[in-house]
């Protein structure tokens, strides 16, 4: 197993307290938690994009751009870029830059998004969201694989002999399919033969095992190897302690008081956005969220893997409102208590 750490860069007040962090405190605070992942031994670190909702990451090229200048080794990733609603000839200029300055370690997670108001903020109809995400990853595809590219579509002017600058650093980025919801995702991915990425974030596990499965089943219909089908799982967040006695009563309240302030009443009924799991010990028991004593964090990832056969694992920690040293406390123990344990359980050969 491989292992991530992902941030949203969420920018809600402390659900306890009220109190709110300035944006600058905040971004700076995402920066040192990439930092700390590299040093902890972390393979990839992911930085999301939102547009609408209490979220600082509708820049995540500028934020990735400062991790590629702090860091060395560790992958970076998106999750997700949103390339519905972005031009793919910026995409592909942007992250091919910053491609060439991390020295080939960048890699896109792509998919429509978990926020419903940046298809208007962008004047884009959210009901063609798959037509645009299709023509846009295609294309954009194309222009990181060739040069003089000529190319016409539905939602953007035309190309003539087009090749983007910069390059990549050593051919195409890898790019994965996020996957929360619908089979869209899934089927493209399984057409080109690019990963998936499964948000495992807020639903039962059956939910996401239907849309793994039907990636795994077109994948190979494709004529793709299917030893190549990675698939990658998020999760609703990482909360230790040393029992399950002690993480129940260290975070019930602040968990519990996340779930209320994160409730969308306007997406009532939408798979994807209200979580089910709405006491910790749902969450613990049934939910995605990785919340108990290491042993039981372990056996949920190893369980995870039983049903989804996934190679890489991401953990988010600023979800809840840990402080940023509490953050990479949790961090440190998830590297040194359960990583491990996972990494000889569960052996990959994603990034060999």
């Amino acid at each position: 197993m491989r292992f991530q750490v992902l941030s949203i860069v969420g920018h809600a007040p402390h659900p306890l307290t009220g109190r709110l962090a300035s944006a600058a405190d905040r971004l700076q605070e995402v920066i040192e938690t990439g930092v700390a992942a590299e040093r902890l031994g972390f393979d990839a670190y992911a930085i999301g994009e939102r547009h609408a909702g209490p979220f600082l990451s509708s820049s995540p090229t500028a934020l990735l751009g400062a991790l590629a200048a702090r860091t060395r080794r560790i992958r970076l990733l998106t999750g997700v870029t949103v390339v519905a609603i972005l031009d793919p000839v910026r995409v592909a200029e942007d992250y091919a830059t910053l491609d060439q300055l991390s020295g080939g370690r960048i890699e896109l997670v792509i998919g429509k998004g978990a926020e419903a108001g940046h298809f208007d903020l962008f004047g884009l109809d959210e009901a063609r969201q798959w037509d645009l995400q299709k023509e846009k990853y295609e294309l954009l595809r194309r222009l990181w694989r060739e040069e003089g590219v000529d190319w016409e579509g539905e939602f953007r002017p035309a190309l003539k002999g087009v090749t983007t600058v910069p390059r990549p650093f050593a051919g195409a980025p890898r790019v994965w399919h996020g996957s929360a919801t619908s089979l869209n995702s899934p089927e493209l991915a399984a057409q080109h033969g690019d990963p998936l990425f499964t948000a495992n974030a807020v639903q039962p596990r059956a939910a996401y095992v239907r849309l793994i499965d039907h990636y795994r089943e077109r994948f190979e219909a494709h004529g793709h190897d299917p030893a190549r089908a990675y698939v990658g799982a998020g999760s609703g967040g990482l909360l230790i302690a040393d029992t399950h006695e002690q993480a129940v009563a260290r975070y019930k309240e602040l968990y519990e008081a996340r779930v209320r302030q994160s409730f969308k009443p306007h997406l009532v009924g939408r798979p994807g956005y209200n979580t089910p799991f709405t006491t910790i010990e749902d969450a613990i028991a049934d939910g995605p969220q990785l919340i108990g004593s290491p042993q039981q964090i372990i056996d949920k990832i190893l369980g995870y893997h039983a049903a989804y056969r996934h190679q890489l694992q991401s953990v988010t920690v600023d979800g809840f409102g840990l402080s940023a040293g509490e953050q990479v406390d949790t961090l440190q123990r998830f590297a040194e208590e359960v990583a491990p344990v996972v990494r000889r359980a569960a052996p990959s050969t994603l990034w060999s």
